[in-house]
C-alpha cells in the first residue's frame, strides 16, 4: 500500500465521484479506477459501491477513511518538520540594568541575529550588584554592570552615558541647555543611593566640594519611581542619565552636567572561562561606540 493510493482513496471518499475526484487530483479516470480496483485487492475488500450520482463507501471505506486521513497527516507534518530544520541555538543569559539605552540595546540585538545566529539571549533585569553575584554563581552568563567589575571576572566597558540633571517643571533652571557644577549649589538634588551608583556619584560630590559649593543631596534607591521619590523629597531636579530621564521622568526636562563632564559607563562582566558561544555575544556587544546618547 502506498501514500498515493491512501490519497487517491481519501479523493474518492470525500467527492464520492471517481470523476470528480480524478479532476480533482489531475489524473485520467481509468488510471484512478485502476489505483482504486488495486486498493481493493491489497485490502481484499470492496470500498465503494457504484449508484447512479457517484460512489458511496461501504463499511470498509469508513473504518479505512480515519485511519488514511491520520497516516497522510502524519506524511505531510514529516516534511513540514524536515523543511523547518534550523539549528538549534544555545541559550545566553544576560542581565540588564536599570538605564540601559534602549538605542544602544536595539542595535546589538540586530547585530547579534546577523552574526551569532547560534545564540538565543535571555535577557534579566537586574542591578549591578545582583548581576555581578549572579554571574559568580553560574546564574548568568553575560553581566551589563554600572560599575567596574571585580578582578576575577573578566570586564570590557560597553558604552558611557552623560550624567545630567532632570529639573522640576517650573523651576528657574529650567529649560537651560546643560547645567554646570555651579548649578548645583543649594539645589535639591535626588541621586541614586550609593549602592546602585558609587564612583561616578562620589566624583560629582568630590567636584561641588572642591568648589566650596552645597548640594542638597537627597539619596534613595530608586529604578521605575524616580518621580515618586522626586515628590516625596521635594526634589528640585533628579540627577541621571537622558534615556532614564525621558522614561522616568517625561515632564522634567534633561540637559547634561558639564565642567566637567560625568559619565554613567556600562560594563561587560563574565566568567574568565565561557562557553564559545557566550564569547562571540561578548564580542558583538563590545562591538559598539563607547559613548551614546538616545536618539529617540
Amino acid at each position: 500500500m502506498e501514500l498515493r493510493q491512501l490519497r487517491y482513496f481519501v479523493a474518492i471518499f470525500e467527492h464520492r465521484s471517481i470523476s470528480r475526484a480524478a479532476e480533482h487530483l489531475r489524473i485520467s479516470q481509468p488510471a484512478l479506477t485502476r489505483q482504486l480496483h488495486q486498493l481493493e485487492r491489497e485490502l481484499t475488500t470492496t470500498l465503494f459501491e457504484r449508484v447512479t450520482t457517484g460512489v458511496l463507501p461501504t463499511p470498509g471505506a469508513l473504518a479505512l477513511h480515519e485511519h488514511a486521513t491520520t497516516v497522510l497527516r502524519l506524511a505531510d507534518a514529516s516534511r513540514d518538520v524536515v523543511r523547518s530544520t534550523r539549528p538549534a541555538k544555545e541559550i545566553v543569559r544576560t542581565g540588564l540594568p536599570p538605564g540601559t539605552s534602549a538605542a544602544w540595546l536595539d542595535g546589538r540585538q540586530r547585530a547579534l541575529m546577523e552574526r551569532v545566529p547560534t545564540a538565543a539571549i535571555a535577557f534579566t533585569d537586574a542591578s549591578s550588584t545582583d548581576q555581578l553575584r549572579m554571574v559568580r554563581q553560574g546564574h548568568l552568563d553575560l553581566a551589563l554592570v554600572h560599575q567596574r567589575p571585580p578582578e576575577q571576572l573578566t570586564g570590557r566597558l560597553l558604552y558611557e552615558q552623560p550624567f545630567g540633571l532632570a529639573m522640576r517643571p517650573g523651576h528657574r533652571l529650567a529649560g537651560r541647555e546643560r547645567f554646570g557644577v555651579a548649578d548645583l549649589d543649594r539645589l535639591r538634588v535626588l541621586a541614586h543611593s550609593r549602592d546602585q551608583v558609587t564612583t561616578e556619584g562620589e566624583q560629582i560630590s568630590a567636584a561641588a566640594r572642591a568648589q566650596g559649593l552645597h548640594p542638597d543631596w537627597v539619596f534613595a534607591w530608586f529604578t521605575e519611581n524616580a518621580h515618586a521619590c522626586a515628590v516625596a523629597s521635594e526634589a528640585d531636579a533628579v540627577l541621571l542619565t537622558e534615556p532614564s530621564a525621558r522614561r522616568l521622568l517625561p515632564d522634567w526636562q534633561w540637559a547634561p552636567l558639564t565642567d566637567p563632564g560625568f559619565a554613567l559607563p556600562t560594563w561587560l562582566a563574565r566568567q574568565a572561562q565561557v562557553r564559545a558561544v557566550v564569547a562571540q555575544v561578548a564580542e558583538v556587544l563590545a562591538a559598539a561606540p563607547q559613548r551614546v546618547r538616545d536618539s529617540t
